[in-house]
Order: structure tokens, then sequence, then C-alpha cells
């Protein structure tokens, strides 16, 4: 009966919000293209086994369906923890009610079961295990291997909202999480362990013996349980918010910043801004996806090397961060755009302010990526150009097209499938940002000197460093100028 009324409170309280109310044209669309995504997983689980025929016509479908699926749950943890949005609920009203408080916690923590994402992976499996898997091993073993797959997503549903949910407690406990999953890749990168042996054994094994199914039970048993006592302690939310605000708090007292007066002060309030909403925390949880990004091409670097596509991976891993925080920077604070344009005086220091700290994360991107020049030394020249190229450039040319935003963002809201904020100038800043270096490297790669190229990106950028304060002036005037138009549009 209590999970009823939680049910019915949520979908009332969805249905009876003004957003799902103001975009009820733009919800149906989604729905049409989620049903025609749907379709084409389901192609995908009906012909899969012809495409790991042409892969390899030898090796047996099943065999090599069971030899990927620890690479695709890594991979699905890491998009489930950059993209899934958090079970949340309004506790408050129910702690003044004669509810077990074990029943609010159970609710929440298994409310991310119901997240679309756990589903869509069945209309993989499902029409490839009925196809494939039963004609060879019979009906009953088909279905043993398809409930292993069901609670392998669910355990990696738990873990990943586990990981996220301590990254704003513990981000040490986050920090383990990645290096497991990392450590796990490099491993079997260097042939060291073998994810697709242990895979094909785990899998396998479910195809001789059900009792197999006791590891992915176990798992998920754990999983769930480390997000229960999770909630469990934090159910009170009087200590959640003193938690909150001394975190908060703390966030503005970086003492270096102090040092460099109303430029320090504006960074800081940036990095507050950044820390406390949960659209702009997204900027942080990307980037380590873009740093390694690079482990997808770097490894063929010799049969790549001449491609122009490194410099797009160089842009991303040394660039990403700084991209999805340049883009929206004005936008981000269009709630209180307004008493900026009123109480600040001095709107250089304004933009100069957002221009160090996006350097800042160019910087720190750069450093995580420079372990990459095990694969060569080729690739600590296409970083260092391309990190050249973003700070003295790329930077400049995305706070200049930042200044045409009108569109406003609500940093309440999660980014997953977020599309607030999004205009002509966030899409006029991919030519800079991705077209023009690849036009730039074009004629040295077609004269066969492409190192000559990647030398030339990286000189642009050292010519926008040399002249950066010739740069921020004009950058300013076109705030300047534009100003008023954006605060209209962050009105609406």
């Amino acid at each position: 009966m209590i999970l009823k009324w939680f049910i019915s409170h949520q979908i009332k309280e969805t249905m009876r919000s003004s957003f799902w109310q103001k975009q009820i044209v733009l919800n149906i669309v989604m729905g049409l293209l989620l049903m025609i995504m749907l379709a084409y997983l389901v192609m995908l689980g009906m012909f899969i086994d012809k495409l790991f025929q042409q892969i390899a016509p030898d090796e047996d479908p099943v065999h090599i369906f069971n030899g990927i699926v620890l690479y695709y749950f890594g991979f699905e943890f890491v998009i489930r923890f950059v993209m899934q949005s958090l079970p949340v609920m309004n506790i408050e009203t129910y702690l003044m009610l004669p509810v077990k408080k074990s029943a609010i916690v159970h609710y929440v923590a298994s409310k991310s079961l119901f997240s679309i994402g756990n589903f869509l992976s069945w209309l993989v499996f499902i029409p490839f295990a009925m196809k494939v898997i039963a004609p060879v091993y019979n009906m009953g073993m088909a279905w043993v291997w398809i409930l292993g797959m069901i609670l392998l997503v669910f355990s990696n549903n738990f873990l990943a909202t586990y990981a996220k949910r301590q990254l704003a407690h513990k981000p040490w406990v986050t920090a383990i999480f990645a290096v497991a999953l990392i450590g796990l890749f490099v491993l079997d990168h260097f042939h060291v362990f073998s994810l697709s042996t242990l895979s094909r054994s785990l899998m396998g094994g479910m195809l001789k013996n059900p009792l197999y199914l006791g590891i992915p039970l176990f798992v998920l048993t754990g999983s769930y349980i480390l997000n229960y006592f999770f909630l469990k302690d934090r159910l009170y939310p009087d200590e959640l918010n003193i938690k909150k605000k001394t975190k908060a708090d703390s966030i503005g007292e970086i003492r270096v910043l102090k040092n460099y007066g109303l430029t320090g002060q504006l960074i800081s309030l940036d990095l507050r801004l950044m820390l406390r909403n949960k659209r702009t925390k997204t900027i942080l949880y990307m980037s380590p996806i873009f740093i390694l990004y690079g482990l997808m091409l770097y490894p063929d670097i010799k049969r790549e090397a001449f491609s122009g596509m490194v410099i797009f991976i160089g842009i991303f891993m040394t660039g990403g961060m700084m991209i999805s925080y340049v883009n929206y920077c004005f936008s981000f604070e269009s709630s209180y755009f307004d008493s900026i344009l009123a109480n600040y005086s001095d709107f250089r220091q304004y933009i100069r302010a957002k221009y160090i700290l996006a350097i800042t994360m160019c910087t720190i991107c750069y450093v995580l990526t420079v372990p990459y020049v095990f694969f060569g030394y080729k690739i600590l020249l296409i970083n260092t150009a391309t990190f050249l190229y973003n700070i003295g450039f790329l930077s400049f040319a995305m706070i200049y097209l930042s200044t045409y935003s009108t569109k406003r963002v609500d940093l309440n809201r999660s980014a997953s499938f977020n599309y607030q904020g999004m205009g002509a100038s966030q899409w006029l800043s991919m030519l800079p940002g991705f077209l023009l270096p690849v036009l730039i490297f074009w004629p040295f790669k077609y004269f066969k000197i492409p190192y000559i190229g990647y030398v030339a990106i990286g000189v642009i950028g050292l010519a926008g460093l040399v002249f950066n304060k010739a740069l921020l002036g004009i950058v300013t005037k076109q705030f300047m100028k534009n100003r008023y138009n954006m605060a209209k549009g962050f009105r609406e």
C-alpha cells in the first residue's frame, strides 16, 4: 500500500510540473524518437549474430557475445555515471507521517530500477538468446542466460548510482571505482589480465550450470545494500542541509584566489556555481570521459598518424571540459544576469575571470593526458599542439561566440537529454573548435608533412597567448555591445 502511494505521488508530481506542461510537444517528439531507437535495438538483437559472422566467420556467435559482455558493462557504467539522474524524493512530508523510514529508503534505493536505461539492453540480448542460444543450448538455459544478464544490468545500475552519490560526500570512493575500472582495461590492454576470458567463463558457465547465477545475484545484493545504507545514514534533511552548507561554504575558501583581487573573487563565484548545481556538475563528470577518449584511437597511432582524426581527439581530450563550460558560461548566470549588469563596473575583469578558469581547465586536462606519451612521442606533440590551440585561440573564440547566447538555462535540471541553452552560437562554436584546425592541417597533410601541420596549429595558439590582451579587449567590446540583448533573452 505504501509503495502504491509513493508511485502515485511521483506520477502526479511529474504530470503537474510546469516543465512537463510547457514541453509537452517536445516530450511527444522525444517519445517518437525513442520508439525508433527501440526498433533499431530489436533489429540489432535479431541480426547481431550475422555481424559476428562477418567479423569472425570461424567463431561461435555465442562465444563472441559472451566475451564482450564485461566490456559492455564497463562502458555502460561510465555512461550511467555521466548521464543517469539520481533518484530523488521529497521526504520531508513523509517524515511527519506514520510511515516506516525503512520503507522510504527502500523506495528511493530501488527507484532507479525503473530507469529506461535498465531495459534498453533487454531488446538486444533477449532476441539474441531466443534466436541463437535457445536452438543450441535449449530454451531453459537461454532463460537462465537472460536472467543472468538482467541481474548484471541491475547490479551495474546500483553500482553507478552508488559511485555517483559518493562523489558529493566521499570523492575518494568514486576515485576507487574509476581507478579500478581504468586499471582493469589497462591490464587487459597489456595482456596481463583478460576481461574477455573472465566474461566468457561467467556467461558461458551460466549456459552449463544455473548455479553460476549466484555470482551476479551476489553482486546485485551487495550493490543494493551499499545504496540502502548510504541513504539510511542520510535520511534526515537537517543533517543533509548542514553537510551541504558546510561543503558549499568551504568552496569559497580558496586562499590562492584571494591574492588576485576582483578576478580571483569572480573565479571563486564561478567555481561555487559549478559545484552547487546539477547542470554544471555534469561538466566535472564528463571530464574523465574526454581524457579517456584517446584510448579509442591512440593505440593505433601508427596507422592514423597522418589522419586529421587525431586533431579531434586532441581537442576533445585537452579542451572538452573547457568547451562544455565556455559554451554556456553566460547562460549559466541567466537567472541573475541583470544583477551582474547592474552591479559590476569592470567587465574586462569579468571576462578575464572566465578566460582564466577556462585555460585552467585545459591545463589540468592536458597534464592528465601526458601519460599517453607511452603510446609514442607523436601523441605528446599532438596533445601539446591542440592544448596551445585551445588556450590561445579557441577559448577566446568561444567566449566571443557565447556573447550571442540568449537562451536561459535552469541550473537545477540535470544535463541528461537537456537542450536548454542550445542555440545558434553553440553550433557555430563547433567551427573554430573542430573544422578550422582540420582545415589548417589539411594542406600540410596533402604535402606529406603532417607534423609541420601540428606545429602550425600550436603556433596559432601561441600567437593568441602573446596577443591575449588585445583578444580579451575584442571579446569585452563584443560583450558590452550584446549584453542587453543577452539580458532580454535570459528573462524569457
